[in-house]
């Protein structure tokens, strides 16, 4: 099971400019082939069909733990999304305008799926294109060399499209965003590279850098790299999965520092944004003021306190 925590991964900037395009081109890095519902679904498969768990225990833990941060990223991606879209619809903060009335300013975006189908201006399980994430995308063969080097190569993808993305987006929060997984999935990528060399002997070290990413020069990946996050495993649990260091360890291929499993179990991450009502696509519905005093009579019914016990950035 996964323990979920009211934070995100990483901190990401409150909404600014309205971007529907930019959140487009995003998408393909939540539902595109080599998404991160792609590497959450492939990694979480692989942990749920793994045989001999005991027998090849360090090999499990590492594909579970890098499933369980994958499920993180999932948000991550679907909260820039959802930043970036945050005001596209042109709402009328006096509440005065009809419903829908304001998504005349929205038919050319280049994914209208986002506010009519399901809608909402928020992220969709979609790539670029607006086609549906598939579970043909999911490969998880039962071999073990099989499914390491297949995760070797969609990390490797991955951190294409992600500098891809980086550089057709500049809205502050795809380049936060982006910025923050070509750091973590470089350590995923080392990772299997890593399992991969100290099941077979095949020194995968030698293909470094692969892609030809220059990190040290993207200011928005300066930041976690300082903190060693480009060398870091965590185990996103308080005690399982604790075998991961008998495969993770080593220097990285490129800077040559060691790599080692972090002592805390997750990132300390950042909290979210607490994103504002977009009435005209009903989200949270037509009246939000109508949902906030439902909820505060529920509240008040259950008795607790008259201070929203959940904390946000903003």
């Amino acid at each position: 099971m996964i323990l979920r925590l009211d934070r995100l991964q990483t901190e990401l900037p409150p909404p600014s400019n309205p971007d529907p395009n930019g959140a487009a081109a995003v998408q393909e890095l939540l539902g595109g082939k080599f998404g991160e519902m792609s590497t959450f679904m492939n990694y979480t498969y692989q942990s749920f069909n793994f045989r001999n768990r005991q027998g090849a225990r360090p090999f499990y833990d590492l594909i579970a733990s890098i499933a369980a941060e994958e499920f993180g990223h999932i948000e991550l991606v679907s909260t820039a999304i959802n930043t970036m879209l945050t005001g596209t619809a042109d709402n009328d903060p006096t509440g005065r305008r009809g419903p829908g009335d304001g998504l005349a300013g929205v038919r050319d975006a280049r994914n209208t799926h986002h506010y009519l189908a399901p809608g909402g201006a928020g992220a969709v399980v979609q790539d670029s294109m607006g086609h549906p994430w598939t579970g043909d995308n999911v490969f998880s063969s039962g071999d073990l060399i099989e499914d390491l080097t297949h995760n070797f190569f969609l990390e490797t993808g991955a951190r294409s499209g992600k500098l891809r993305v980086y550089e057709m987006v500049e809205h502050p929060a795809a380049r936060a965003l982006t910025g923050y997984l070509l750091v973590r999935g470089g350590v995923h990528q080392v990772a299997y590279a890593r399992a991969l060399e100290n099941l077979t002997g095949a020194n995968l070290m030698r293909l470094f850098p692969s892609p030809r990413i220059p990190t040290d020069r993207i200011p928005e990946c300066q930041p976690h790299i300082r903190r060693g996050e480009h060398l870091k495993l965590y185990r996103f649990s308080p005690s399982d999965f604790l075998e991961i260091g008998a495969v993770f360890n080593g220097p990285h291929p490129e800077t040559g520092e060691d790599l080692f499993v972090a002592e805390e179990t997750h990132p300390e991450g950042a909290l979210a944004n607490d994103l504002p009502p977009q009435p005209s696509v009903f989200a949270p519905g037509p009246d939000p003021a109508e949902v906030r005093e439902i909820a505060d009579k529920l509240r008040s019914a259950a008795g607790l306190p008259r201070k929203v016990t959940g904390d946000v950035a903003n």
